[in-house]
């Protein structure tokens, strides 16, 4: 049986944290990226004023929210790697949460205003040097090609990374788009090109806006972590060899790429409630990367057949080792597997 609702207190833990072992290198790789984009944005903004061009000028204000997300990236990094302390308990990891939802609210603010500046543009269009606007994009496309290299190498399983990650790829993609529109503009005079390929900036901005705010609330509401179904876990934990029952089944995220789950299980009579618990907690680090688990498991039914009784009550207190893992008894019998 699964069962839902609030978790019940825990005796067994198994606390195992998948903190990622290339932080440093990650933070070189943002910070390089970030150099390279505070250059090349101060060149774009000149050339944008000079040209007239309004998709030149929305590039530039998208590149200075790249820069703004990489140095959000980094100093959300460096405050969720502190050690938990005082009553932050689990540390300060959400700050990459907090940071990819700020990232997407920048995009779908800009992708508001250029369509409205797009749209004014396309009934009053301006004039625009196409050449211009056509150079400074294929350099931008330059640029943005080694900005993505360069984060795509990074750890794009936290969120944190994956938001300065849009930022640049979506870049890259109105660098395109603005060269096309340059080009149009160049050979053609058609100055309502520039405007078009603002609006397609800003429909760019609005898709990789609503996927960051949508994936950082997920975590922040703590729904089970994407692709994962708690009804089918919970099934598969209650398949177990001895394992009569699950319920109080929680498994969200504490941050991005770090699972968590908590559940209360019962055993039948004749289990041992500590291999049981071994044996989920190895399941759930094998088949779903869960390495973060809270179990407290008790036996269903007592010797006398009453209610439910502590592994502790049925098998006297435990003992545990120097390496924290909990000495078999004598008495306790295994499950066959």
């Amino acid at each position: 049986m699964i069962g839902g609702g609030r978790g019940h207190g825990a005796k067994d833990h198994g606390h195992g944290h998948g903190h990622a072992v290339s932080a440093g290198t990650d933070r070189r790789l943002l910070a390089a990226a970030l150099a390279l984009i505070l250059v090349f944005m101060a060149g774009e903004v000149v050339i944008g004023l000079v040209s007239g061009s309004l998709a030149l000028i929305s590039d530039a204000a998208h590149m200075m929210t790249d820069a703004f997300a990489i140095a959000l990236a980094l100093v959300a990094m460096r405050i969720a790697a502190r050690p938990p302390k005082g009553g932050y308990t689990f540390g300060l990891r959400r700050a990459e949460i907090l940071s990819a939802q700020l990232n997407g609210l920048t995009l779908i603010l800009l992708a508001a205003y250029f369509v409205y500046e797009g749209v004014r543009r396309l009934i009053e269009p301006p004039h625009v040097e196409g050449q211009f606007v056509f150079w400074t994009a294929l350099a931008g496309i330059a640029v943005n090609i080694v900005a993505t290299v360069l984060l795509s190498r990074a750890n794009r399983r936290s969120l944190n990374v994956e938001g300065a990650f849009q930022h640049i790829l979506n870049d890259l993609f109105a660098f395109v788009s603005t060269a096309i529109a340059g080009l149009v503009v160049w050979t053609t005079g058609l100055t309502r090109a520039d405007a078009v390929a603002s609006l397609v900036v800003a429909a760019l901005m609005l898709k990789a806006g609503y996927g960051l705010l949508r994936a950082a609330g997920r975590v922040l509401m703590e729904a089970a972590p994407a692709g994962l179904d708690p009804s089918e876990l919970g099934t598969r934990l209650a398949g177990r060899p001895c394992v009569e029952e699950v319920h109080d089944l929680h498994v969200w995220e504490l941050g991005s790429g770090y699972p968590a789950l908590s559940a209360h299980v019962l055993v039948d009579a004749q289990g041992d409630c500590h291999a049981v618990r071994r044996d989920l907690q190895e399941l759930l680090r094998d088949a779903y990367g869960i390495t973060h688990t809270t179990l407290e498991v008790d036996h269903v039914d007592g010797p006398s057949g009453g209610a439910h009784v502590h592994c502790e009550d049925a098998h006297g207190p435990r003992h545990v080792s120097d390496t924290g893992e909990p000495h078999e008894h004598a008495g306790s019998t295994p499950c066959e597997h």
